[in-house]
């Protein structure tokens, strides 16, 4: 079913390509990203590998597995190409992307104004929002952002993301620590040596489906609402059409349907008839 509609998503799109170079007769078929990617073979997406359930290098098997993993060999069959990740990290990612280290960056990425201004971000491919992970014997004693804004909650956040940011801007009396790997702060909460940590609603859902000391009391009223997008240097406005299409003709087909409910939406339900 997958390669069947992989190869349905790759005719839709060189039809749409093909009608884009026909409206401009200077056009050749070498010119642009596009070919360019084709001609070499190789899609390259940069990833930070550290945010499950979207994209996050597995030790075990070296590959990188989540939703935007799968989204990403999606987007590389569509161009009949092979994937090569570049890992780069939150800190860096907006510097990476300027700096040309990959095609595009495919990794939980939130769409904001602030990121617009500096390159290419896609279309919205899924809703995402702020919220809160905890212990599970803290669940109803974190369900505002004054209750966690006390000089004794330990906040726990991975650096230069968008959730240090908001931590910084919404928790300011907070004690705020700062942990290099994103993927060992939940299992730091369980162990209790930080309190919260202000995370996005799909990784909050996984990970209290890993692990049943920890809670996502606010999960279905989050303290944002946005989009996440895929992230490219400007200058690349020819690949940003084809990813949009490829995110439209992805969603018509139900397969962006398909990954939510195997990475996120199982998860999230599960954890809310655990809590009722």
């Amino acid at each position: 079913m997958k390669r069947l509609r992989s190869g349905v998503l790759f005719l839709a799109l060189i039809l749409m390509c093909s009608l884009s170079a026909a409206a401009d007769p200077q056009r050749t078929e070498t010119d642009g990203i596009v070919a360019a990617i084709r001609e070499h073979g190789v899609l390259r997406v940069g990833t930070a590998g550290d945010y499950m359930p979207m994209s996050c290098l597995d030790p075990d098997t070296n590959r990188y597995v989540g939703f935007d993993a799968e989204l990403a060999e999606d987007l590389a069959a569509s161009l009949d190409v092979k994937i090569e990740y570049v890992p780069t990290s939150w800190p860096t990612l907006m510097e990476d992307t300027l700096a040309g280290k990959f095609d595009l960056a495919i990794c939980g990425i939130t769409i904001t104004e602030a990121r617009k201004e500096q390159a290419l971000m896609s279309d919205g491919y899924l809703g995402n929002g702020k919220t809160v992970l905890c212990r599970a014997e803290d669940a109803g004693k974190f369900l505002s952002l004054e209750a966690i804004n006390q000089p004794e909650v330990r906040v726990m956040e991975n650096p230069g993301g968008l959730n240090e940011k908001f931590a910084r801007e919404n928790l300011p009396n907070a004690m705020l620590i700062i942990h290099d790997v994103n993927q060992e702060i939940p299992g730091l909460v369980a162990d209790k040596k930080a309190d919260v940590m202000i995370t996005e609603i799909m990784e909050a859902g996984y990970y209290v489906g890993q692990d049943s000391r920890l809670a996502a009391p606010l999960i279905r009223e989050p303290f944002t609402n946005g989009q996440l997008g895929v992230l490219m240097p400007k200058g690349n406005e020819e690949l940003l059409e084809y990813v949009n299409e490829f995110l439209r003709l992805e969603k018509d087909s139900g397969r962006i349907d398909e990954l939510a409910e195997k990475y996120i939406y199982q998860t999230v339900e599960e954890e809310m008839a655990d809590a009722a």
